[in-house]
C-alpha cells in the first residue's frame, strides 16, 4: 500500500489535482496528513476509484461490482438481545455475524411486522420497552444492543446517573443493562449526540453507563466511536455514533470497526435498475429537477429557478446541499432519511428523475433484495431511513465476538483495537 502526495498520485494515475481534492472532499478517498499538514493518498485506492469510473462510463461494467450483504455461514455461540429493533437492520447484521437473538423489542406496528414476516423464529416483543422485565434475562445475555432514540434534552452536567436521565429512551437502554448485566452492551446514536450541550448530554449517559453495578460489584468500561458506514461495505455516507460496554469480569478490550481500503458506489448497489413502488415527483417539481445534473443541487440550477424553486430558503445560510439534490453513479448515496422526496433532503435518482424507489432505497442499507417490509410505501421509506445498515451491523457484530473473546484473533481484517482517546476514564 503505497501512499503518496496529491500532485505525484495526479501524475501517475492520470487524475486532476482537482478531481483528487474533489474525491477527498465528499468521502470518495481518503487523506493523511503528516506533521506538516500535507496530505497523503493510498495509490491503490485512487486507481480503484479510477478503475470503476471508467469502466462504468465505458459500458464494461460487468466485473466491477462490488455489492454483497455480509454473511457468515454458521452462529458464533454467542447470544444477544436486541431492543429499538425497528426493521432490523442491526438485528439482521448481528445474526449475520453469527449471534442469536434472544428477544427483539420494537414499538412501531409496522417494524414490528416487517421483523416477524422475515424472521418468524425471531421472539419479537411489540410495545413499549418501558414495560419490559429484563431481570429474567440476567446471566443469559453475551450482548444487549440497542439504538436508543435521542430525544433533544440537555442537562446540567450534574451526573446524577439515572436521576439525569429518567424519562428518556436512553434511560430504557441503561435500565435493560443494569437489570440484565449482559457482558457486554452497544448503543448506536446519531454523529450529533458528540455535541449536544456541549457536550454534557453524552457526559451524563457515559457517567450513567458507567455507574451500573452488577451483584457481586462487576462495572463496566466504556468507549465511543463515530463510525463512517462507507467504509464498511454500505454505499451510502451515514456516520454513527458507536458506545460500546464491557463488563469488568469479562475483560478490557474492545473494538470497533476496521475501515475498509475501498467504497461502494451507488453504481455497484442499484445499477441494476432494482423495480419496486416508490414516491413520484409532481411535474412542477420534476420539471425542475431535470435540470440538476448527475451529483448536482440547486446550485446547479439557473438562478431565478433556484430561487423559484427554494423560496425564502435561498436567502438563508448554510449550503443547503439537500435541496434539489441528485445522486451521483460514482459515489456512496447521501445518508438515507425517512423519505427521498423531501425538498431539504432530496435523493433524486442519478439517472431519472425520480425519487429512489423503496427496493433501492434497501439495497443503500445494505438489506437483502428477500427482505420485506410491511405497512405500505410510506411505512417501508420510514423503517429503512431510520435503520442501521445491515452491512455495518455486521462489522459491529464482529466488534463484540472479539471484546467477547478477549482477542482479535482470526477477525483481525473485520476489527481494530479501542485506543485510548476512544474511552471515557
Amino acid at each position: 500500500m503505497k501512499s503518496v502526495s496529491i500532485s505525484e498520485a495526479s501524475f501517475l494515475v492520470g487524475v486532476s489535482i482537482d478531481t483528487l481534492r474533489r474525491w477527498d472532499k465528499r468521502g470518495i478517498i481518503r487523506a493523511t496528513r503528516d506533521n506538516r499538514g500535507v496530505r497523503y493518498f493510498n495509490l491503490d485506492e485512487i486507481e480503484r476509484v479510477k478503475s470503476k469510473r471508467d469502466c462504468r462510463t465505458s459500458g464494461h461494467s460487468q466485473g466491477t461490482r462490488n455489492y454483497q450483504v455480509l454473511k457468515d455461514e454458521s452462529p458464533n455461540g454467542y447470544k444477544s438481545l436486541d431492543l429499538f429493533a425497528g426493521a432490523g437492520g442491526t438485528a439482521l447484521g448481528l445474526e449475520n455475524a453469527g449471534f442469536q437473538h434472544v428477544l427483539l423489542s420494537e414499538i412501531d406496528k409496522d417494524a414490528a411486522d416487517t421483523l416477524r414476516v422475515n424472521r418468524p423464529e425471531w421472539n419479537v416483543i411489540e410495545g413499549d420497552v418501558a414495560n419490559l422485565d429484563f431481570k429474567e434475562f440476567t446471566d443469559e445475555i453475551d450482548l444487549l444492543e440497542g439504538g436508543f432514540p435521542c430525544q433533544a434534552f440537555s442537562y446540567a452536567g450534574n451526573s446524577r446517573g439515572f436521576e439525569d436521565t429518567r424519562g428518556t429512551m436512553f434511560f430504557q437502554f441503561a435500565r435493560a443493562i443494569s437489570e440484565s448485566m449482559p457482558k457486554m452492551f452497544i448503543g448506536e446514536n446519531v454523529r450529533g449526540l458528540l455535541r449536544h450541550d456541549g457536550g454534557k448530554t453524552l457526559e451524563t449517559m457515559m457517567n450513567t453507563l458507567k455507574s451500573i453495578r452488577g451483584k457481586n460489584n462487576e462495572t463496566y468500561r466504556v468507549a465511543y466511536r463515530l463510525v463512517k458506514a462507507q467504509y464498511h461495505d454500505v454505499p451510502q455516507k451515514r456516520e454513527r455514533l458507536l458506545v460500546m460496554g464491557i463488563r469488568s469480569d469479562i475483560g478490557d478490550k474492545l473494538y470497533f470497526p476496521r475501515e475498509r481500503d475501498y467504497i461502494v458506489s451507488l453504481w455497484d448497489a442499484i445499477g441494476d435498475y432494482p423495480k419496486s413502488e416508490g414516491q413520484s415527483y409532481p411535474l412542477k417539481k420534476k420539471a425542475v429537477l431535470e435540470q440538476v445534473p448527475e451529483g448536482g443541487y440547486w446550485k446547479d440550477l439557473p438562478e431565478d429557478v433556484a430561487k423559484s424553486y427554494m423560496g425564502s430558503s435561498y436567502y438563508l445560510g448554510g449550503g443547503k446541499t439537500g435541496m434539489a439534490r441528485r445522486l451521483s453513479w460514482d459515489e456512496p448515496s447521501l445518508t438515507l432519511t425517512c423519505s427521498p422526496a423531501q425538498k431539504q433532503t432530496e435523493r433524486c435518482h442519478p439517472e431519472e428523475t425520480r425519487p429512489l424507489n423503496v427496493r433501492e432505497y434497501a439495497r443503500i442499507q445494505t438489506f437483502p433484495d428477500e427482505w420485506q417490509f410491511k405497512g405500505g410505501t410510506s411505512a417501508a421509506y420510514k423503517q429503512i431511513g431510520n435503520a442501521v445498515p445491515v452491512n455495518l451491523g455486521y462489522y459491529i457484530g464482529k466488534c463484540a465476538y472479539a471484546a467477547l473473546q478477549g482477542s482479535e484473533k482470526g477477525v483481525e481484517k473485520f476489527v481494530v483495537p479501542a485506543n485510548e482517546t476512544d474511552y471515557v476514564i
